[in-house]
């Protein structure tokens, strides 16, 4: 059971990303020097029981508590799952429902991509003063503004010059998330709007957390792409360290391996493209169901 004075920290996570996420708690468990214990919530897109028993015997059980809860079970009653037009796997939707199945007693969660290596303490990040905001955010380092994210900003009465966050990290504050309806509010709005949703989950919080959000310094959500010596967390936004077509900061990619290869997936291979176009492939077969619902 979480106790109020601990990191809560939630990730989403399916078989093929499940390398990723044991480099990032892997690192998180490194660096972390503070004496908060981390609760961490994996919502867990059908892991099998070996690779869930691989990643547990990966880390140091008196450093965090790991905690699985199935996708399925997430979704609160009276919502559904918005349909989009990307490839990108359903789970990505899974952090608007954080606040509904977390204990009573946890007010704050940090939600996390499994993409990433978190290099600082992560207490920083989790007593970073969020205000009167709903969440806290880091502005998109590619696509910084809204006018850029969001293409019909003026036709959902935007200011386009406020900043753009990439919802990868979202440090949440979860009464006033559930208090100002987020998580319904952005499932609407990526069904009403989804021929702008290139990034679902992100292009919806962005709509409905306009000037809401707390801005996060940039080094805890560093894109792969860029060369900042150690940045506090990097996120591996597109091509995948794991992948053999990795073509990103290759500093970054020896720190994941250096990370992976203190995990019960030491000296795994790279996988190649192939593998990625399938789980592609998966994810929009995944949404089928969806699109017959939506035309029932």
């Amino acid at each position: 059971m979480a106790e109020e004075n601990n990191i809560t920290l939630v990730v989403a996570c399916d078989n093929h990303y499940l390398i990723m996420l044991s480099a990032l708690l892997k690192s998180i468990e490194l660096n972390h020097t503070r004496p908060e214990h981390i609760d961490v919530w994996i919502i867990d897109d059908d892991v099998t029981k070996a690779n869930k028993a691989k990643l547990e015997k990966s880390l140091a059980a008196d450093f965090m508590t790991i905690n699985w809860i199935n996708g399925k079970s997430v979704i609160p009653q009276g919502m559904s799952l918005p349909l989009d037009k990307n490839t990108y796997p359903l789970n990505i939707f899974m952090r608007l429902f954080i606040p509904y199945f977390l204990p009573a007693t946890v007010k704050k969660a940090l939600y996390l991509d499994v993409d990433m290596l978190v290099l600082t303490d992560i207490s920083e990040l989790w007593n970073t003063d969020i205000g009167d905001n709903i969440a806290g955010a880091v502005t998109d380092s590619i696509c910084k503004t809204v006018n850029v994210g969001i293409k019909n900003y003026k036709d959902l009465g935007l200011d386009g010059s406020e900043n753009y966050f990439n919802s990868g990290l979202l440090l949440m504050d979860l009464e006033k998330w559930v208090k100002n309806n987020v998580s319904q509010k952005v499932i609407t709005c990526v069904n009403e709007n989804r021929d702008f949703a290139t990034f679902s989950d992100q292009y919806g919080l962005n709509v409905v957390l306009h000037k809401q959000w707390a801005h996060i310094d940039p080094l805890w959500n560093y894109y792969s792409n860029g060369d900042y010596p150690k940045p506090h967390l990097i996120h591996f936004f597109h091509r995948k360290p794991f992948y053999s077509t990795y073509n990103y900061n290759k500093d970054y990619q020896k720190l994941f391996y250096e990370y992976l290869n203190q995990t019960e997936w030491k000296n795994a291979k790279p996988v190649n493209e192939f593998s990625r176009y399938l789980v592609k492939v998966g994810n929009i077969l995944e949404k089928i169901p969806l699109l017959f619902r939506k035309q029932a």
